[in-house]
């Protein structure tokens, strides 16, 4: 069943000879429980093709449809509500509250909606994760793959619809970023998560069902 749908996008920055395009008429699908990998160089567009997934940024042209809504037909307010509700972002560099613990970090997303985490869920989310005995660290008291753990808690607690994993183990070692993506194929295969890991990693990219090229902003 599909879940996305990517239409015509593109997204272009600057005007004249200053003007770049990011992304020239970007067209996919991607089907409900999929890993996908979206593969290119530096500058190829995958994270501006992300981003406009998310819903974080605006396209100059084109359309996303997630769940067959319509994302930029919504108003910024309904479009961040539906960002929160709908997709969970895994970044880099993890984007963790530094004055909040990891139980904190991971229940963010369900606060700034108004809503609770259930005890039970969390303490299965931390088993999950591996951090039951660092539930109450702050993230300058974890290690980079603890860290991102964190961020993949903070990303699957609202139970979205798709995750976006933006280079997840772009700043880890070799051993942490092999647990981040046992990880990642655990929650698509047990959970039946919905997952599109962008990388410049061919050999990352290949733990994906699906591997999808990128270059000069145009879909290979």
């Amino acid at each position: 069943m599909e879940l996305l749908r990517v239409e015509h996008l593109s997204k272009i920055y600057g005007k004249g000879q200053n003007e770049v395009r990011a992304l020239d008429d970007v067209s996919l699908t991607v089907e409900k429980g999929e890993f996908v990998a979206i593969v290119g160089a530096s500058g190829s567009g995958k994270s501006t093709l992300l981003h406009l997934i998310g819903g974080v940024d605006r396209p100059t042209g084109g359309k996303v449809f997630l769940n067959d809504t319509d994302i930029f037909a919504l108003n910024d307010d309904k479009l961040a509500i539906f960002r929160r509700r709908q997709v969970g972002i895994i970044y880099q560099f993890y984007n963790l509250i530094p004055i909040l613990n990891v139980e904190e970090n991971i229940a963010l997303p369900l606060e700034l909606d108004e809503r609770k985490v259930e005890p039970k869920e969390m303490e299965e989310m931390l088993q999950r994760l591996g951090l039951l005995e660092r539930r109450t660290h702050l993230p300058n008291e974890l290690s980079g793959g603890q860290q991102q753990r964190t961020s993949i808690g903070r990303a699957l607690i609202t139970g979205p619809s798709l995750i976006l994993a933006d280079e997840p183990t772009g700043n880890l070692d070799t051993k942490s970023g092999n647990e981040i993506m046992e990880l990642l194929k655990k929650s698509n295969r047990e959970l039946k998560q919905t997952i599109i890991m962008i990388t410049h990693n061919m050999e990352l990219a290949r733990e994906a069902d699906r591997i999808i090229m990128i270059e000069d902003g145009k879909i290979k």
